[in-house]
């Protein structure tokens, strides 16, 4: 990111890849993205003619920032508030086909950045990042348009939990942590918790699913075998023995996916990432930057195309469990899936997240809070030394009870 330092004061104010097979079922899958008919296309973007965003506050001069749980920005010096304006924008989505016939050629890694400007002081720096404070007065940079062949976000989940809760919610996942280094429980005592905004994206489609397989079903015959007596000898006893009975299966299952939800950037550890999750997308609303006011939030670097892989890697695994039900029986296998999705469709979103990064070992870790939900999720470092401890108690212990056992079994 390159800054540029405030003025000087004058005086006045694809096709989808074939997803991986079941390891234990020989499997061959199929797919195909029919265009659509039925659904509208989105336009990438929105109205250009919007006003710039002020976080600047109107009362004192000094930064406001989106006050979790409100529809209000707070200034952080005067506590006075302003009312986010309402928007008469709704949440669409994208036709996929469409988009990817129009972008094919565009990917986030070949668009370069763009130009944020700071509302209080003047500063304005290059960078991809959707919004972040200036490096100059901490002001709030927030980007207003975005390169052309890139999506914009359609939608916010805007910070439900304050930063107080979350560092709450931090420091009690942090007591429920064993064997964790003393280190780790000074970071939720700290302000060391950061708000940032990470992209995600929704995929929508109606799917149509031909199979083939086989249909398993349990039969019992009474069979007889040798056993011990428990006197020295054997006898013969009867018991009942399973078998499978297999005949051919086949059939199709529809079922229309909405909202499946994939991490629009690698910044942090997706598995993480979904770990945090679900999200509550009921509470989303339409894009507005006055969400991000006070908050980080970066630029998806993960193309449509591939988050729309990923989508139907997901999508195939519930249709799987579909199939499964339909050919019935108690055991079944599937050798061939062909799935055809129609009307597919996509937005960007932005997720509200807490992060907590800490040094320990010459080792980073990271610790998220859901600021949706308020759930915590994070890798975290062993204190050798508690651990140690621990099985040193253990084995004194192991001693005394064997000590005890002993002596009562001398007397």
């Amino acid at each position: 990111m390159t800054s540029t330092p405030p003025p000087v004061p004058t005086g006045e104010p694809g096709p989808p890849p074939l997803p991986g097979a079941d390891p234990a079922v020989p499997l061959e899958v199929t797919e195909t993205l029919a265009a659509n008919e039925t659904v509208p296309h989105g336009e990438v973007g929105r109205s250009e003619d919007a006003a710039p965003l002020s976080a600047v506050c109107p009362t004192c001069g000094s930064q406001t920032f989106y006050a979790p749980g409100t529809m209000l920005l707070r200034c952080e010096s005067c506590g006075s508030e302003r009312e986010i304006a309402p928007t008469t924008d709704t949440i669409d989505e994208l036709d996929f086909e469409e988009w990817l016939a129009s972008n094919q050629h565009t990917t986030v890694a070949g668009v370069a950045g763009h130009e944020l400007s700071c509302s209080q002081c003047g500063a304005s720096c290059i960078t991809t990042d959707l919004a972040s404070a200036c490096q100059f007065c901490g002001g709030a940079l927030v980007a207003h348009d975005v390169p052309a062949g890139l999506v914009v976000p359609e939608a916010v989940i805007p910070f439900g939990v304050d930063g107080k809760e979350a560092r709450e919610a931090f420091r009690t996942w942090v007591s429920s942590r064993w064997f964790a280094p003393n280190r780790l429980k000074k970071v939720g005592d700290t302000e060391a918790l950061r708000g940032t905004y990470l992209p995600h994206w929704t995929f929508d489609a109606q799917t149509d699913s031909d199979y083939t397989g086989q249909r398993g079903d349990y039969y019992y015959t009474t069979e007889t075998r040798t056993v011990s007596d428990g006197k020295g000898g054997t006898r013969t006893e009867t018991y009942q023995q399973r078998h499978t009975a297999w005949r051919p299966a086949a059939g199709r299952v529809a079922r229309f996916f909405d909202d499946v939800v994939v991490p629009g950037s690698h910044a942090l550890d997706p598995a993480m990432v979904d770990k945090a999750g679900p999200w509550e997308l009921s509470r989303a609303v339409p894009y507005q930057p006055e969400f991000l006011t006070g908050y980080s939030a970066v630029r998806y670097d993960v193309d449509p195309a591939a988050g729309s892989e990923q989508a139907r890697q997901k999508m195939v695994e519930v249709i799987k469990d579909d199939v499964r039900r339909d050919i019935g029986g108690d055991e079944q296998r599937i050798s061939t899936l062909g799935v055809i999705y129609t009307q597919a469709t996509f937005k960007l979103m932005l997720m509200p997240l807490w992060i907590a990064t800490y040094l320990y070992a010459g080792k980073t870790w990271q610790v998220m809070v859901n600021a949706n939900t308020g759930e915590v999720v994070g890798r975290r470092p062993y204190s050798w030394v508690k651990i140690t401890a621990a099985v040193v108690a253990a084995v004194l212990l192991l001693l005394v009870i064997l000590v005890i056992w002993s002596s009562s079994s001398s007397g």
